[in-house]
């Protein structure tokens, strides 16, 4: 089975994150955190209930980082 990873560093730890799965784990280091996550992902697909993974297309955007963006909110 395939399944996406989104890995960041958050402080001093990488966090690994399955999207189609919504699952997350950490680690130490990159390697560390995506062997983290594939355990996870392991035992989380060993329960016979558990939800399968839903087919996810994964795209990059491009936003312009110097937008103002306005917002009103009515009382």
């Amino acid at each position: 089975m395939r399944l996406s990873a989104v890995i960041k560093k958050e402080g001093k730890w990488f966090v690994a994150w399955c999207p189609e799965l919504d699952i997350a784990s950490q680690g130490k280091t990159k390697k560390e955190a995506i062997s983290n996550l594939r355990e996870a992902i392991e035992l989380y697909l060993e329960d016979e209930d558990a939800e399968r993974p839903k087919r996810a297309e994964i795209i990059n955007i491009e936003v312009n980082a110097r937008a103002k963006t306005t917002s009103t909110v009515s009382t």
